[in-house]
């Protein structure tokens, strides 16, 4: 069976976990500590969540890297068109988006929120990063635009993706999104997928 890896809160983790519910594959949530134990970081080194172990002796990190793999080896999947589709491109550079341009630089505001002296929580470094990543939602609306889902007619990987990574600019750091966005991520956590998901962290 899939087994997750994640912390309790893991929005990350929960990607996994909603592509599962939406596949319909059968999988187990294993929750981490945080700071992870001895035992999690001899499993997985870089110490991070989540980490993915499968039959075969797969066992690896980056959510993105663990969606990718799901789609193909349990597709095929609407969730990830066939390389003939002319959404495909679209779905993997939004999908990839989700965390190398999004997630990934809301790990130093997490940081500087949680973790900073209060004189460095809102420094040079932190409010650049903050326009860096207000400019990456800005476009991620422009992409939406009217449509119901960002890269094809319906929900793709690309939609779990970016909306994890928006619901952590929202909830945990607390920034208001778009009128759209905002709307769009209610839609996309009100399908039951997500909510079934959700329930076990």
């Amino acid at each position: 069976m899939i087994r997750i890896h994640n912390f309790a809160r893991g929005m990350r983790g929960l990607r996994v976990a909603w592509q599962c519910e939406e596949m319909g594959l059968p999988y187990r949530i294993e929750t981490v500590s945080f700071p992870p134990s001895e035992a999690y970081r001899a499993l997985n080194p870089v110490g991070s969540t989540p980490f993915l172990e499968d039959e075969g002796g797969v066992a690896i990190n980056e959510s993105v890297a663990m969606m990718l793999y799901l789609a193909q080896k349990y597709g095929p999947t609407p969730l990830l068109p066939e390389s003939e589709d002319p959404t495909f491109a679209r779905v993997l550079q939004m999908t990839v988006f989700g965390e190398a341009t999004l997630g990934m630089g809301l790990n130093p505001l997490l940081e500087a929120r949680f973790a900073a002296p209060d004189a460095d929580k809102h420094n040079w470094s932190v409010r650049t990063q903050e326009a860096r990543v207000e400019k990456a939602v800005r476009y991620t609306a422009e992409i939406l635009g009217d449509r119901p889902f960002l890269a094809a007619a319906d929900l793709t990987l690309a939609d779990i993706s970016v909306s994890s990574a928006l619901g952590m600019w929202a909830g945990a750091l607390g920034h208001a999104l778009p009128d759209a966005l905002a709307a769009y991520r209610e839609r996309l956590a009100a399908r039951p997928a997500y909510q079934r998901a959700f329930k076990p962290g």
